[in-house]
């Protein structure tokens, strides 16, 4: 595997390539994960629940930096494919290595593109050509979400790409007891399970909050860290909420089914997503989703388990989470989030599904 990314970094992309890591490795297959030393103190090598980790140089968290990650690493990625039967690329920076690789080893080549970063360069006279000649240079392409698939579809024409979303540990992500305190008698309680960076949408729910409170007493917590934390508590104090949003920080992934059960709906107000790990942790927890009409949220959030609102919309989030707290439905939502998750997103059928190609691509390999 080549993933820029991997635990303790916490997100979609690190979640999804930890639990393939470590479902394949639970099934009895050995797997290499190459990422970057992307946090200070990390180890060059360490061995995660039996997932070997190999850390390479990257000097900065935008494009240059994961391009400079991913020729830094082609020495150490290429050592290890001498022995692999399948080369894994997650994302568009694990590509390049994977194709350098593939000339010296020759084994099947996999690529799996994950995020709004694909979706928002898809258009650009630069990448296309780039993403065509990727796209056509893998064995089979997954992606995850419908829209990636499509969009990816069409900039190499004729090539198949395989939309499969994001899973969840449905045996760690389940209802528990509450890890926060209630709040006070009468109050309702929303969850915002989403990293502080632009593109997640945060603004707009503390922005809705003031509209729901003429209806509802409610208060918000906020689950996440990132650069927009200082401005975004700035933004409560100025909107007269300060009091009724809790901002938690980072949580370890541990920590996350106590403090989802802690709350009564999630809310997923993101700009761009692919297929977002956090609604479907909250749903695996039993909790309703309210998010986004945007990208893969519309594949998985329905009214059956939730509701959709307008991104970049607080009047239109905020009429959606009220009809959802008032509505008295909020357990049988859940069950059925729940219900939903463990029959189609759990990460037993995430690793099934690899397995299947990975076997499928060795065999051809073969006999070819």
């Amino acid at each position: 595997m080549h993933c820029v990314y991997f635990p303790p970094e916490v997100g979609g992309l690190e979640s999804h390539v930890y639990h393939l890591c470590r479902g394949l490795v639970e099934r009895g297959h050995q797997v290499q994960a190459v990422t970057s030393r992307s946090m200070p103190g990390l180890p060059a090598h360490e061995v995660l629940d039996g997932i070997d980790v190999w850390r390479t140089w990257m000097p900065s968290r935008n494009t240059l930096g994961w391009a400079a990650h991913a020729f830094g690493s082609m020495p150490r990625f290429g050592a290890l494919a001498r022995a692999a039967d399948v080369l894994h690329a997650q994302d568009v920076a694990g590509v390049l290595p994977c194709m350098v690789a593939q000339r010296v080893r020759g084994a099947p080549m996999v690529t799996t593109y994950h995020s709004s970063h694909f979706l928002k360069r898809a258009a650009s006279p630069f990448w296309r050509p780039i993403f065509e000649r990727f796209l056509r240079a893998a064995d089979h392409n997954f992606a995850a979400s419908r829209e990636i698939a499509t969009v990816a579809s069409s900039i190499a024409p004729g090539t198949r790409v395989e939309a499969l979303p994001n899973g969840v540990d449905t045996d760690i992500f389940r209802r528990t007891e509450p890890s926060l305190a209630p709040p006070p008698p009468g109050r309702r309680r929303i969850l915002i399970p989403r990293r502080l960076f632009a593109k997640n949408g945060v603004e707009f729910a503390l922005r809705a909050l003031p509209l729901m409170l003429p209806e509802t007493d409610v208060e918000a917590i906020v689950i996440g860290d990132g650069p927009q934390r200082p401005r975004l508590e700035r933004l409560t104090r100025e909107l007269d909420v300060a009091g009724r949003v809790t901002f938690l920080g980072a949580r370890p992934h541990a920590a996350m089914p106590g403090i989802l059960s802690s709350g009564e709906v999630a809310v997923i107000p993101s700009l761009m997503e692919a297929t977002s790990v956090a609604a479907l942790e909250a749903m695996a927890c039993e909790l309703p989703v309210a998010a986004s009409r945007v990208g893969g949220l519309p594949e998985i959030v329905s009214d059956h388990v939730g509701a959709l609102f307008e991104p970049g919309d607080p009047a239109s989030l905020a009429r959606v989470v009220v009809d959802l707290l008032n509505g008295g439905e909020l357990r049988s939502l859940g069950a059925e989030a729940r219900r939903r998750v463990v029959e189609r997103w759990s990460n037993a059928r995430l690793t099934e599904r690899h397995l299947e190609v990975y076997q499928e691509l060795v065999a051809r390999a073969r006999v070819a």
